[in-house]
């Protein structure tokens, strides 16, 4: 018997993650532990399989997760915000002395969670962190690319655009605010730093990106745990985050509230009312997104991660693009998918490094490649409908397009 257990498992993440979970076959019993229950119990009747059950818990109370969580081989943590709920879950599956994946993207609590290292090592466990799209598929192919197809590494670019999900709730847009305002982690020439979004040290790293079959967008400082993590375990002298929202007129909506500074937490009187500037700012974006995307003609949602490699080939200036395209698909899948992928490569005895650790850490870049190829559908990757592009361009500009 081999049970996994999802929290969060309800959630828009989870339920992806247990749908992979229950397809791949490794698990003879999958657990949804969510805060809603009816919610849970929902999905248990939605996918109907026997394998499947279904648990009412609180992720903000240690001792519950340890009860939930009690006799199962791994623990899949899709439960946020991470900043709040991820120490909690970790410190429990610590005590519990089990392993477990989260999908944590933010680098805040990255931090935290990366100070307990020694604790998850003392218990003999594995915690792996950041193992959705980005964080996640970013790090094991910039992995793949300086282990696999350069000679030298010299600088990794994250760079990522989406949009157009079906719904994009409050919490979202106050974690997109919030990554306006903060200290964004990058690491240039050869040092840990931090910008500002709106200052010249974010400006600077500005940069139009061309994303296949989506088009160029301009792309500013994301703060993702991918710069604080990549330099540990790959030699290089650049890490950055850039990304955008689409439609862009969307975005520029979003950072033209921030830059004017209504996103005061405190409340200020209008007409009698107590309102907090940010709460007014998130639900009139909210509001005015849809506009936007009937205007636009936006249509159906579609992302791209794309990830840089620049360094040396054969002692010559080389480059790799990495591009994964998503046309229609959720961030559910992009995110719960690879998580899923991380518990199963566990349960096959195939990630063994002890301690909290990030996806290049601790995961085979190619063990993983062969199991998403399973569930991304990446059977072919020199073919037009492959959502994983790459792109190799050596010292005189050729371009050609490469497999693994």
């Amino acid at each position: 018997m081999s049970r996994v257990t999802v929290l969060g498992g309800a959630g828009t993440v989870g339920t992806v993650a247990v749908k992979t979970l229950l397809s791949s076959g490794s698990f003879s019993e999958v657990v949804i532990a969510d805060l809603d229950e009816k919610l849970a119990k929902r999905r248990l009747s939605e996918i109907g399989d026997e394998r499947l059950s279904a648990v009412q818990v609180d992720a903000t109370d240690a001792e519950a997760v340890k009860r939930v969580i009690k006799d199962s081989d791994v623990v899949v943590n899709c439960a946020g915000p991470f900043y709040r709920l991820g120490p909690v879950i970790l410190r429990a599956v610590i005590d519990a002395g089990m392993d477990c994946v989260d999908v944590c993207d933010d680098f805040d609590a990255t931090k935290i969670l990366l100070k307990m290292d020694e604790d998850a090592k003392k218990a003999e466990i594995t915690a792996l962190t950041g193992m959705g799209s980005s964080p996640g598929i970013a790090n094991l192919l910039a992995k793949f690319c300086a282990e696999q197809m350069l000679d030298e590494v010299e600088s990794i670019d994250i760079l990522h655009a989406h949009g157009g999900e079906p719904r994009e709730g409050p919490a979202v847009v106050a974690h997109r605010i919030h990554s306006m305002l903060a200290d964004i982690p990058m690491y240039l020439d050869g040092k840990f730093t931090t910008v500002r979004y709106f200052e010249e040290s974010g400006k600077a790293l500005e940069e139009d990106v061309y994303f296949p079959k989506l088009g160029t967008f301009r792309c500013y400082p994301y703060p993702h745990p991918e710069t604080i993590t990549l330099p540990r375990y790959i030699k290089c002298k650049r890490v950055t985050n850039l990304g955008c929202v689409l439609p862009t007129e969307y975005y520029d909506l979003i950072r033209n509230i921030v830059r004017l500074g209504i996103v005061g937490e405190e409340p200020i009187d209008v007409r009698g009312a107590k309102v907090a500037p940010l709460d007014f700012a998130i639900a009139y974006i909210l509001h005015e997104r849809e506009r936007i995307l009937r205007e636009t003609n936006f249509g159906t949602q579609r992302g791209c991660l794309k990830i840089t490699v620049k360094g040396k080939l054969d002692g010559k200036p080389h480059r790799f693009d990495f591009s994964l395209v998503s046309v229609g698909q959720s961030m559910g899948e992009g995110t719960g998918i690879p998580a899923a992928i991380g518990a199963i490569l566990m349960q096959k005895g195939k990630i063994t490094e002890k301690g909290v650790l990030p996806p290049e850490g601790c995961v085979n870049p190619f063990e993983f490649l062969l199991e998403m190829q399973k569930h991304l559908g990446l059977e072919s990757l020199d073919s037009e409908e492959s959502p994983l592009i790459i792109e190799s361009t050596d010292s005189e500009g050729n371009v050609e397009r490469a497999t693994l």
